[in-house]
């Protein structure tokens, strides 16, 4: 499963997620300032979690157990479950549910992607929000023919290289070399897929149970094919 390798790491080379929480929490004051219970899907180790706290009943989902662990330290007071974004009955209902980090492009065929949105509908309460992002067609091609990147972390070196098929799906191909002592590195490699999704497959699949409040791009302006990630703002449809 991924990120059992790639878990403690994971902070480390990710994006600063002050500004993804930020943005979620200007889209709750705006759409559903009243808002009293969140779910996150794909919490991971709790990064965008921690940045909710104003919500009073914060629910974190995540497949990977050692993600979990780590999310258990960073927000203690947060519900965190074990399970399948893409097919989850929680038996509760949320004023918000959130995806960030283009956590819906792993799931790596469409089929799941509409599953999650069926599932999102059902445990949303009346005039719920949707938040989410994606990384779209446009940048996982472009990521997909650079050369591998390298990131120093104390101490540690991380190596990625993104490989992109016709099909639509990239392959993140990640070794995290730790150093123990001296010259001594142990390696540490695992590969994720992500979907890329055009944008107006992504609209079409959820018109019928959601309508559109907001999308913008990576850079707060308007949103296309081009954009690096795309964030989209629903309100579930009564």
């Amino acid at each position: 499963m991924a990120y059992e390798l790639f878990a403690r790491f994971y902070d480390d080379v990710m994006d600063d997620p002050r500004r993804r929480g930020a943005r979620v929490l200007d889209w709750i004051t705006t759409f559903r300032p009243d808002a009293r219970s969140l779910l996150e899907l794909g919490c991971g180790t709790g990064a965008i979690l921690n940045q909710l706290g104003s919500i009073p009943s914060l629910t974190g989902l995540d497949r990977s157990a050692e993600m979990l662990a780590l999310a258990s330290s960073k927000v203690p007071g947060a519900r965190l479950l074990r399970g399948d974004m893409a097919s989850f009955a929680l038996g509760v209902r949320f004023d918000v549910i959130v995806s960030v980090f283009d956590t819906v492009n792993h799931l790596l065929d469409f089929e799941a992607w509409q599953s999650m949105f069926e599932a999102v509908h059902e445990h949303l309460d009346r005039d719920g929000l949707f938040i989410f992002d994606v990384n779209t067609v446009a940048e996982l091609r472009r990521l997909g023919g650079e050369q591998p990147w390298t990131y120093d972390f104390d101490g540690n070196v991380a190596i990625m290289d993104v490989s992109y098929e016709n099909d639509g799906v990239s392959l993140w191909d990640i070794r995290i070399f730790e150093h123990l002592d001296g010259a001594r590195y142990v390696l540490h490699h695992e590969q994720i897929g992500e979907l890329a999704v055009p944008l107006a497959r992504i609209r079409e699949a959820l018109d019928a149970r959601f309508q559109l409040l907001d999308e913008i791009g990576e850079d707060g302006g308007p949103a296309d094919e081009h954009s690096i990630k795309v964030h989209f703002a629903y309100r579930r449809r009564r």
